[in-house]
């Protein structure tokens, strides 16, 4: 029994604290494209209106522990429109482990004729959770080792993080590092069960990004896009994305991740302030043999439209 609890331990603090064959550590969001901010700061007031971003993520349904994950985002443009302002707060629970983390971004912005660059810095902290009071010991479900009588102590690891974002109109291209410090987490599991199989640290984590907008008539509008990752101890993963919209309204798209999913977008301009979105994805990694799908929902509103801006969807 205890060996079956140290590899439980062992496979839930991989997958929470450090990146895997075919994962990284920080939450991985399939609609990320309609809200950069939580891995790009220089985001942060690109939209040019007050803009408030809910998303949930159940990742692999039917495979108990797996990720469950529910950010909340919100940025804007300061008077001048030099600045922007942002935050980010996202709940990610794993197993017995659970992360709370807070980010606060500022970006200052070039503007010239057609376009905008933005140098982006964030600033925040991640609380992390071990419920080891949760884990069952025995079949009958009475916990009798000492190790999992309580939880373990909570911790709180401050981070900065910096971003570039370059966009116009029909393009972006950003590269961003949401993490720059590779705090220790050494102590945070129970040494006399896993120090020997284990140790880990934050790591840092690299994003590539870009988009561009082709109109193919008046009704309807291709935005293919991209995503690049790089983390340490893990392979170089690619998001390759595509989304149709159709008369501003409605948006219809796909994406493949490397290693990991195929998804199905959906997405729908319900009112000028208010868009909705949908996320379906088809794990093609060795988790098939247990799930197939995951689901991700996310809700925007937005306000501070003026006469001089022109109330239609943004398509990044």
């Amino acid at each position: 029994m205890k060996k079956l609890l140290k590899l439980f331990l062992f496979v839930s603090a991989a997958l929470a604290l450090m990146p895997s064959a075919h994962a990284q550590q920080d939450p991985a969001y399939t609609q990320y494209m309609f809200n950069m901010l939580p891995i790009n700061p220089a985001y942060a007031g690109s939209r040019d209106v007050i803009s408030m971003t809910a998303m949930y993520r159940k990742q692999w349904v039917n495979i108990p522990g797996a990720p469950e994950t529910m950010t909340f985002s919100a940025d804007a443009p300061l008077k001048n429109e030099r600045l922007g302002v942002g935050i980010n707060i996202m709940n990610d629970r794993i197993g017995i482990f659970n992360n709370l983390s807070a980010n606060a971004m500022l970006s200052y912005r070039i503007r010239f004729e057609r376009s905008t660059l933005a140098f982006g810095v964030q600033a925040g902290f991640t609380q992390f959770m071990a419920k080891y009071g949760e884990v069952q010991t025995t079949e009958g479900g009475v916990n009798s080792d000492g190790v999992f009588s309580q939880n373990a102590p909570t911790r709180y690891l401050p981070n900065i993080g910096a971003g570039l974002y370059y966009s116009s109109n029909k393009f972006y291209f950003g590269v961003s590092l949401p993490k720059l410090l590779a705090n220790q987490l050494n102590d945070f599991v129970p040494q006399q069960t896993i120090k020997d199989y284990f140790r880990s640290s934050q790591f840092r984590h690299v994003f590539v990004m870009g988009g561009y907008v082709f109109n193919l008539n008046q009704d309807l509008v291709l935005k293919p896009s991209f995503l690049y990752k790089v983390v340490s101890g893990a392979p170089m993963q690619l998001d390759l994305n595509c989304n149709l919209w159709i008369y501003n309204k409605f948006g219809i798209g796909a994406s493949y991740r490397s290693f990991a999913d195929v998804s199905l977008l959906l997405e729908l301009q319900a009112t000028n302030n208010i868009r909705i979105g949908y996320a379906y994805d088809w794990t093609h990694s060795r988790l098939r043999n247990y799930t197939y799908q995951s689901h991700e929902i996310m809700l925007r509103y937005e306000f501070g439209y003026t006469k001089s801006k022109v109330i239609s969807p943004r398509y990044f």
